[in-house]
């Protein structure tokens, strides 16, 4: 069980965005509100469709290229990962696209990515849309936006976060990043619903410790309704799971039998949720299986993803994330420079508001 851990700047599988207590909470109300058993629906749900999207630089491995072998094997993990829950995946489509700065560029709230999920996303809620991008660092490229009172709303961001710039409120980092939606966010932004992996963290990929293809586990882990199993540290509702033991700080390594919370058990290290080697990752607990079920049951298998209106509020104030003492500036507009509108994802820092 968890709630909100401190940002170690220096950790690989580093998360960007962590839910707030506020917005955990608000979710939950949601939840507890409007939730379907899994128990209550008649036999086993189908298996959901997969769209991949594989973005690149060029026709290279290196520059984001993916073949059909790769994500064959790609699917092969996520689905014996969830083979126990009973949820599968099937692929049905994927589509390639030589796009630099897609490839380069897409990240949370930014225009790239709102241009690329506009033109690609298909299907609806129960439809999982996987996009491999390139999150390259340099000349502004893969840039995550922040204020310094609130992080992204509403997406979960991991992986190798380096600040490098703070100014007027808007903080700024490059980052290589894996992000995924909440299924309670669908019917507010249903062209922004998916998953954004890092094409190196696929089976074969050259993110060493990281290239097994669980950081695609993980960040399904969250479109499926999860939290990260040291959400809260020690203290608080955490994540929402009975059996997963509490956790101070994410886990790095494979560090079995450490236990960073006195007196709810070790750690989970090869629990999906948390940040250890792909080699370290086993499996899901029952209690999140039967949450993602449920999840799944309330959000994302009632048809067209409407049958309920969830009223979850914009993400309260949050802390940003800390000063870099190192920080130099970059080329970038003013934050209240107006951006272009781009139809069905909003655009980062609309002129006169926070993202």
């Amino acid at each position: 069980m968890v709630n909100s851990a401190a940002i170690d700047t220096t950790h690989p599988r580093l998360c960007g965005s962590e839910v707030s207590a506020e917005h955990q909470a608000a979710l939950e109300d949601d939840f507890k509100a409007n939730k379907i058993l899994a128990s209550a629906r008649l036999g086993p749900s189908d298996p959901l469709n997969v769209y991949f999207h594989v973005i690149s630089r060029d026709e290279s491995r290196a520059g984001g290229h993916i073949d059909d072998v790769t994500i064959q094997e790609q699917m092969e993990v996520l689905n014996t990962a969830f083979q126990p829950s009973g949820v599968q995946f099937r692929l049905v489509k994927v589509t390639r696209n030589v796009n630099p700065t897609w490839f380069s560029r897409a990240a949370p709230r930014t225009r790239e990515q709102a241009e690329m999920k506009n033109q690609l996303r298909e299907g609806g809620p129960a439809d999982l849309n996987i996009y491999t991008v390139g999150f390259e660092s340099g000349s502004g490229a893969g840039l995550l936006g922040y204020t310094a009172n609130k992080v992204l709303s509403n997406l979960i961001v991991g992986t190798r976060l380096e600040p490098t710039w703070s100014q007027h409120d808007i903080w700024v980092v490059t980052a290589k990043v894996q992000y995924a939606t909440f299924p309670a966010d669908y019917q507010g932004a249903p062209k922004d619903d998916g998953v954004v992996v890092v094409h190196s963290s696929l089976p074969g990929g050259s993110m060493t410790n990281f290239n097994l293809g669980q950081t695609l586990t993980h960040e399904v882990g969250h479109w499926v309704g999860l939290y990260h199993t040291f959400q809260g540290g020690c203290s608080g509702v955490g994540d929402q799971v009975d059996d997963t033991p509490a956790e101070a700080t994410p886990a790095n390594g494979c560090p079995i039998g450490c236990d960073t919370c006195p007196g709810g058990g070790p750690d989970p290290v090869q629990n999906y949720m948390d940040y250890s080697y792909d080699s370290c990752m086993t499996g899901f607990s029952q209690g999140q299986i039967t949450r993602l079920q449920d999840q799944l049951a309330t959000y994302r298998l009632t048809g067209n993803g409407t049958d309920h209106e969830p009223h979850v509020p914009e993400e309260p104030t949050s802390p940003g994330l800390p000063v870099p003492t190192d920080a130099t500036p970059t080329d970038l507009p003013e934050p209240t420079d107006p951006l272009p509108e781009v139809p069905g994802i909003p655009l980062p820092f609309p002129t006169g508001e926070n993202p």
